[in-house]
């Protein structure tokens, strides 16, 4: 079993910041690649940026385009995800993931656990 619990979210004007934390626990950490998604009123699940065991393969939503950016801190059982440049668009419910496997993925149907989400609104 892997515990997964978000925090960091809020409201933020357009062109701010928010650094979205996942605290991890259960199996080691650093045996798992982990995810972030996101989740809009209306609209389904979207792969916002994933960061394989070690955080040398990483990989991005196409519609973060240099804006996010994800790092791990294995020795803290942590995941973080740096926002900058936030849009109205960006707003949504944002949550943790991780995958049991190795490599980072994109598919949500590719991770076992899952956070229960933090709210980030983005006001224009």
């Amino acid at each position: 079993q892997v515990q997964l619990v978000e925090s960091g979210g809020g409201l933020v004007q357009a062109g701010g910041s928010l650094r979205l934390s996942c605290a991890a626990s259960g199996r080691t950490f650093s045996n798992y690649a982990m995810g972030w998604f996101r989740q809009a009123p209306g609209k389904e699940r979207e792969f916002v940026a994933a960061s394989a065991w070690n955080n040398f393969e990483t990989d991005y939503g196409d519609f973060v385009k240099g804006r996010f950016s994800i790092s791990r801190d294995n020795t803290k059982n942590m995941l973080y995800l740096q926002m900058n440049s936030l849009k109205p668009e960006d707003t949504a419910v944002y949550y943790c993931a991780a995958n049991l496997a190795r490599f980072a993925s994109r598919r949500p149907d590719e991770y076992n656990y899952w956070g229960q989400g933090t709210q980030v609104t983005v006001s224009s």
